[in-house]
């Protein structure tokens, strides 16, 4: 089984959305399938067509947190702040722009670059692990090559 890197912040994210699956949305789907197959012939009856959907859908996200959950490895902390890792916190300037961004790096299943966390697998995040402050590295992006400087490791 293949590993799924997660914050504790994470793991706690996808604990809670599996656990409201599970306890409250599981029952609002089996309530609007009730409600729709009351009287009606199913075989015509889009409403429950929707509904049993919906219910697949519900049955795969919570079979896809499960699986992220029992195959999960915390990323911890580490006060060795020398070197990139998954978990550190970076300060990156694009070579030619002004602008500083600040990013952490997390693994994909956390991912979420509008707010500032990128995967490790993605080419900034591959490109940035192992290197240490002021190196400057080279991106291969889908978009084109870049470069940028690294300024803080946290």
């Amino acid at each position: 089984m293949q590993k799924t890197f997660l914050t504790q912040e994470g793991y706690d994210k996808l604990q809670q959305e599996l656990e409201y699956l599970r306890k409250e949305r599981r029952q609002e789907v089996a309530a609007r399938l009730r409600e729709a197959a009351d009287g009606e012939d199913l075989v015509e009856n889009a409403e429950y067509e929707a509904a049993k959907n919906e219910q697949a859908f519900l049955e795969g996200r919570i079979k896809e947190l499960e699986i992220k959950l029992a195959s999960a490895k915390i990323i911890e902390s580490s006060s060795k702040t020398d070197e990139i890792q998954l978990g550190s916190k970076v300060t990156i300037q694009e070579e030619g722009f002004g602008d500083k961004e600040t990013l952490v790096i997390v693994g994909a299943a956390e991912a979420d670059p509008n707010q500032g966390k990128i995967s490790n697998e993605s080419p900034l995040g591959k490109s940035l692990i192992g290197h240490k402050k002021n190196e400057i590295i080279t991106v291969q992006a889908p978009g084109g090559e870049f470069s940028i400087k690294i300024l803080k490791i946290a």
